[in-house]
């Protein structure tokens, strides 16, 4: 018998028919793990239907747990439970409730009753503790569905797309794997082929192709073989990329490719939009012939949307997620002078932004993929540390970044480039997370 219980609501602006389908369509789970924590799923069985599973790997502390549960109870669109088979608490019982509130409302309740491990004495030590995790966990949780709904509700009754992700693998592309499968569309993965050629022919009769494959930059120090790696796998990766689409039968109507805004070099306090001219340095040299190489694909005819990404947020992989260790330590701080600005954007803007720009065909060429309000690097640092509660005092001068890491140092640490988005918000575009702190706080559940 359980002997807590947790319940939390949430309003969400679509139906209870189209909050219940969302649940059940592939990637819903994945957008609700929270990504602070190291949670995958390993398997289901189906779909929400009465008998189906759900197998969870998760960390609790130094100890890896498997959580397998069963969809029970189910009567769409009203409700579904989850029942616990196998994990650490020995009662589980998550019921979801969908209530009609309106022609196109609902509201979205969680209610948990479940037993704390290790008897009387885990309810003494544990039980406000796991209570405390809900709390953050399922706040995220229904945030999170209620932003992925608002975002996919005025396109209901447009017809669903064939969309093609290179660089499905990595943090931005799985998660926008994920954002587009649960608004229905039709998600193919284009893989890389001999000597880093990308086959091309799931593409086939796609209605748009999104390109995020390359090197990753951040990985180690650069050296001539580094930085003709990062340099092949943008520039002449792309150029083979729109030779093969548009070699295919029936190529696709978009090509969204990735670039970044290293293409505006170091610029220092210099307010910098779409129409601001290229900058100096090996990475702004990388992001011209990124987008020079789309260059054959408008030629053509094809939409081409170049995405400038600033750095993206996320605790599960990227510049946060290095970061994190030193923080939550109290030994994070500024680097450099700490004066220099960071165009960044949280993981679920730099998807959203996507999205929405795969939307509206008037978009073409540069796009910003950054937040409204840059931040300068110390004033980063201080807010990071205010979220977790921690110190900023610790430094890392100038000199030790380029010791440590020679001229990426230079163009990714002490580079300064404080850009717009001004394609986004002319064109109606709305941010989740505006401000940085705001951002972190839902990215590491400290709201």
């Amino acid at each position: 018998m359980p002997d807590r219980y947790f319940e939390r609501s949430i309003d969400l602006p679509v139906s209870a028919d189209a909050a219940f389908a969302w649940h059940a369509l592939p990637g819903a789970l994945e957008r609700l793990l929270p990504p602070w924590d190291d949670v995958r799923v390993l398997r289901r069985s189906g779909g929400i239907e009465d008998g189906t599973q759900v197998e969870l790997k998760m960390r609790l502390g130094p100890i890896s747990v498997r959580w397998l549960a069963e969809h029970r109870d189910v009567d769409p669109p009203r409700r579904f439970r989850d029942i616990a088979l196998r994990g650490p608490f020995p009662h589980w019982d998550h019921l979801h409730l969908f209530e009609p509130t309106g022609t196109n409302a609902c509201r979205l309740t969680d209610r948990i009753a479940f037993r704390t491990p290790g008897g009387t004495l885990g309810r003494m030590l544990a039980g406000g503790t796991i209570t405390g995790k809900l709390e953050r966990v399922f706040r995220y949780r229904q945030t999170t569905t209620r932003n992925d709904l608002a975002m996919h509700a005025p396109y209901f009754g447009r017809p669903r797309l064939k969309i093609a992700i290179s660089g499905s693998s990595g943090l931005i592309g799985g998660t926008l794997w994920n954002v587009l499968a649960t608004g229905g569309h039709e998600v193919v993965p284009l893989k890389r082929g001999p000597e880093n050629r990308i086959d091309v022919a799931p593409a086939d009769g796609a209605d748009a192709v999104i390109h995020l494959a390359g090197e990753n930059i951040a990985s180690g120090r650069w050296n001539d073989e580094r930085r003709r790696r990062i340099r092949d796998s943008r520039v002449q990766v792309t150029n083979w990329l729109c030779d093969d689409l548009l070699a295919l039968d029936s190529p696709p109507h978009s090509l969204l490719s990735a670039s970044a805004v290293g293409f505006y070099g170091n610029r220092d306090d210099e307010q910098l939009d779409e129409h601001s001219a290229r900058g100096d340095g090996f990475l702004a040299d990388v992001c011209v012939g990124w987008e020079t190489a789309t260059h054959s694909a408008r030629a053509a005819g094809m939409r081409v949307a170049n995405l400038r990404f600033g750095p993206v947020l996320s605790p599960a992989d990227g510049p946060l997620s290095a970061m994190l260790p030193a923080f939550k330590l109290g030994a994070g701080g500024r680097v450099g002078s700490g004066k220099q600005q960071m165009s960044w954007v949280a993981i679920d803007d730099a998807v959203g932004a996507i999205h929405h720009v795969l939307m509206h065909d008037n978009l073409t060429g540069p796009v910003n993929v950054v937040a409204p309000e840059p931040v300068c690097n110390a004033d980063f640092a201080r807010t990071l540390a205010r979220v977790l509660s921690r110190p900023a005092m610790m430094s890392l001068p100038a000199a030790g970044a380029r010791l440590a890491l020679g001229q990426m140092a230079d163009e990714l640490l002490l580079a300064s480039q404080r850009v717009s988005p001004s394609v986004l918000d002319e064109s109606g575009y709305q941010f989740r997370h505006a401000t940085l702190e705001a951002a972190l706080r839902h990215l590491l559940g400290r709201e």
